[in-house]
């Protein structure tokens, strides 16, 4: 192949040019990089949100169930302080059943009465345990939908798994059965068999545990504490202080995650033990009633679906 003489210019043969702006690039003249002639002047359409078909502000149902869970638990809290503060307080104060049970039937009218009672325990609790279940099952269909689709068997759906339940919600629904428990033995059977609670009051309790020590000693103790313990790591869920809201990571977090499980079951311990003492040491140590009282309450024992012929 013959030698090309132009192969033999070096680079310091080219021609050097002084620099100079360039034109402007098609970026900054046109509409876009690739303009397209046939596109239509006007901006495209918004796409529709979820907010066309849930009415709301486009968040999902989760959202709202998550919410409700949140804020009626605000208002059971608020009953929920009354309670321990006649049922514990005051007769850790007062050393006295007669003395306590004036302070309980002056704020009775507050939360057993209409409409305080169904705005402060019944709407709450129901709204509050109804979400909670409602949300699970929200979460489980969406489960299902997003690894399994429409098309399953029930055998096939038997097999998906639930959502983990927290150990705060675990607590909650044991709650929910404790929490019924005690709210039929002191409300809705007095109701039931006399037509009226008027006559329910610390003594009542105190009878009670006269009566039958080991039931209502293991009763009163599990609802305290399940109740106690639900109810403080739900309020810091709430607040963002539980060991699962850390956002630092490694050992800095991990520390911070330990300080909150320790002041929370802290917390949770010092409330417990506040109103069992008042509870079991102050009311419980009050002895049983006497008269046509005590018999009043005997019958009302007696009463106690499937339970009261033991007792």
């Amino acid at each position: 192949m013959p030698y090309n003489a132009n192969y033999a210019a070096s680079v310091f043969s080219l021609e050097v040019l002084e620099p100079s702006p360039l034109d402007d690039s098609p970026y900054e003249t046109e509409k876009s990089y690739f303009p397209d002639e046939t596109a239509s002047e006007d901006p495209p359409p918004k796409l529709l949100s979820h907010s066309a078909t849930l009415g709301f502000s486009g968040r999902g149902p989760a959202f709202y169930l998550t919410r409700i869970q949140k804020y009626s638990s605000y208002a059971f809290s608020v009953f929920a302080a009354a309670h321990i503060t006649n049922t514990a307080l005051i007769p850790l104060a007062t050393r006295s059943i007669a003395a306590s049970d004036t302070y309980l039937l002056l704020t009775r009218p507050y939360y057993q009465d209409f409409p305080f009672e169904p705005l402060l325990v019944v709407a709450p609790l129901v709204a509050h345990v109804g979400s909670g279940i409602a949300l699970r099952i929200y979460r489980r269909r969406q489960t299902l939908k997003r690894y399994a689709g429409d098309g399953l068997t029930f055998s096939e759906r038997r097999s998906v798994p639930w959502p983990k339940l927290s150990g705060t919600s675990a607590l909650g629904y044991l709650t929910t059965i404790l929490v019924g428990g005690h709210a039929f033995a002191n409300r809705i059977l007095p109701l039931w068999v006399e037509g009226s609670s008027a006559g329910i009051g610390l003594e009542y309790v105190s009878h009670a545990f006269a009566r039958h020590p080991a039931l209502t000693f293991t009763g009163f103790s599990a609802l305290v504490s399940v109740t106690v313990w639900h109810a403080i790591w739900g309020w810091a869920k709430w607040l963002n202080l539980n060991p699962a809201s850390v956002v630092h990571g490694g050992a800095k977090g991990q520390l911070i995650r330990k300080r909150r499980w320790y002041s929370i079951n802290a917390l949770a311990a010092a409330v417990t033990g506040l109103w069992l003492w008042g509870g079991l040491g102050v009311v419980g140590q009050g002895g049983p009633a006497t008269g046509w009282v005590a018999k009043d309450y005997d019958a009302l024992f007696q009463s106690i679906p499937y339970l009261g012929q033991y007792l």
